[in-house]
């Protein structure tokens, strides 16, 4: 009778606790949400000044998904950069805690994987910027601004600046959702 009584009391714990379980798992956040314009599959391509003052192109193939428990979102990329090969991870984030985006990629080819890219995200309307470190001595600050047009089409920068304040172009592309 006894364990009967418990299993029952389990139960109808069980049963309580399901619609909160199950309201937590509907979708991403409000704040998470604003990630899914990049869904998809996209096509970058676009313009590099290397530091002899040379222009390269490159081109970005990357596959957007969400993460199984929506939270993140997960991006496969495959690189040309100046015709080298780069291929990465990305993963960007709202975390609820410090109340700010997040931005992470590792790198399985192209770049040292002992350096992945952190960086705090700022997620305005339709820009997100993904901001690098800030200058230091002869290092200059790089950040990447993407401007989302619409759904199907993103204009990205790679910016410099030596004050953190003023901002030069040295990397510019476009990005075409495919079908």
């Amino acid at each position: 009778m006894h364990r009967a009584l418990i299993l029952a009391l389990c139960l109808a714990a069980a049963l309580a606790l399901a619609p909160r379980a199950a309201s937590a798992q509907t979708g991403p956040s409000p704040e998470t949400q604003k990630l899914a314009v990049s869904l998809g599959r996209w096509v970058y391509t676009g313009t590099a000044k290397s530091r002899s003052g040379k222009t390269t192109s490159w081109t970005w193939k990357a596959d957007c998904r969400w993460s199984g428990n929506q939270l993140f979102l997960e991006c496969s990329f495959n690189n040309i950069w100046g015709g080298r090969p780069a291929e990465s991870l990305v993963v960007d984030s709202y975390n609820t805690t410090d109340k700010t985006y997040w931005h992470y990629e590792m790198f399985a080819g192209g770049q040292s994987g002992a350096n992945p890219f952190v960086s705090k995200m700022t997620v305005t309307g339709d820009e997100w910027i993904e901001n690098g470190p800030p200058p230091t001595g002869k290092r200059p600050a790089e950040r990447i601004v993407y401007r989302w047009l619409s759904p199907t089409r993103v204009t990205v920068d790679i910016e410099t600046s030596t004050d953190g304040t003023n901002w030069t172009t040295v990397d510019h592309g476009v990005g075409v959702k495919q079908p």
